[in-house]
């Protein structure tokens, strides 16, 4: 099976063509490398310079395919606040042109690169795929939109079509041509700040007083080795006619603390960093209810949070 990748050129779209080749499949990769590296797709993938916005660009890269892996996106939530017409045009307007593709040439199989920000701030917690949807930035709305999209082309068209809505990916995955790690600009995410921390530049904590054992915010993190495995089995058992939304993370939470804990053993020195204010909106607790991974993809991660940031840190010393 040949299988597109769209944003394949992008930290976890690149490890998704990494573990598909290594696996025995065929892979074709379509990225406009705006955000991405193209020396991050491995060798033997067919890889494809282009736009989502171009049907053109499109339809050449979905040429032998039979399914379609969708990371291609822009996904900084600030960003997003302030330019909301580029997370329109490239998340949805994007997907609709890869959709309308897709049925020209007969392609009845996607999986899709959701996230837990189509929740907004939850009433409850662990999250289930049931809960309330109501994002608090262009950035969720857009993904939320395009799981709308999925459910009427699976309802119109047939389509198979998977959500997988992701927490927090950390980690790092290493190929046959070496280490594939998160390389942002700018850098968002926790792991890699909290690893690039140092007394002149010290990690900056959004408050110490939320209701939680230490005082931190408690976040789902997933291993990206054990979230490309589950959009592997997703694709293996999306089902004609039906869009399936299922959440991916690790069913537990580490706080901000834990993750600095763990990231000062494999550093072997203490992480300095500093108290700040809480940032408007910020929940103190999300953590993905992850049962129906199980039952529908039996799928469940298996690298746990030391995993992830040993992973993070030997990637980065590469």
């Amino acid at each position: 099976m040949r299988i597109l990748v769209t944003g394949g050129a992008g930290y976890i779209g690149a490890t998704a063509v990494a573990i598909l080749l290594e696996k025995g499949f065929e892979v074709t990769v379509l990225d406009d490398c705006s955000t991405g590296h193209a020396e991050l797709v491995a060798p033997g993938a067919k890889f494809v310079k282009g736009s989502l916005l171009e049907k053109a660009d499109v339809v050449t890269a979905l040429e032998g395919c039979e399914a379609v892996m969708h990371f291609g996106a822009k996904s900084l939530v600030g960003e997003s606040v302030l330019k909301p017409e580029i997370y329109w045009n490239t998340n949805v307007n994007g997907t609709r042109i890869l959709l309308e593709a897709m049925r020209e040439l007969s392609i009845k199989k996607i999986v899709f690169s959701s996230t837990a920000a189509t929740y907004g701030e939850p009433k409850r917690t662990p999250i289930t795929e049931e809960d309330e949807t109501k994002p608090t930035n262009p950035y969720g709305s857009s993904k939320l939109a395009v799981d709308y999209m999925l459910t009427s082309e699976s309802i119109a068209y047939g389509l198979a079509a998977i959500s997988l809505r992701y927490f927090n990916v950390a980690g790092a995955y290493k190929s046959k041509s070496g280490w594939l790690t998160e390389n942002h600009n700018p850098e968002t995410h926790l792991i890699p700040n909290v690893l690039g921390a140092t007394t002149e530049n010290p990690l900056k904590v959004f408050g110490t007083d939320w209701q939680t054992a230490d005082g931190t915010c408690i976040r789902d993190y997933v291993h990206v080795t054990d979230l490309i495995e589950a959009h592997i089995s997703a694709i293996e058992k999306a089902i004609p006619g039906k869009h399936s939304i299922i959440n991916l993370g690790s069913g537990g939470g580490y706080s901000v603390k834990e993750v600095i804990a763990a990231a000062a053993k494999a550093v072997g020195r203490e992480i300095p960093f500093m108290a700040t204010d809480r940032r408007p909106g910020d929940p103190a607790v999300l953590i993905a209810d992850i049962s129906k991974a199980e039952k529908v993809l039996n799928w469940k991660p298996t690298r746990n949070l030391e995993v992830m940031v040993q992973d993070a840190f030997e990637s980065q010393k590469a």
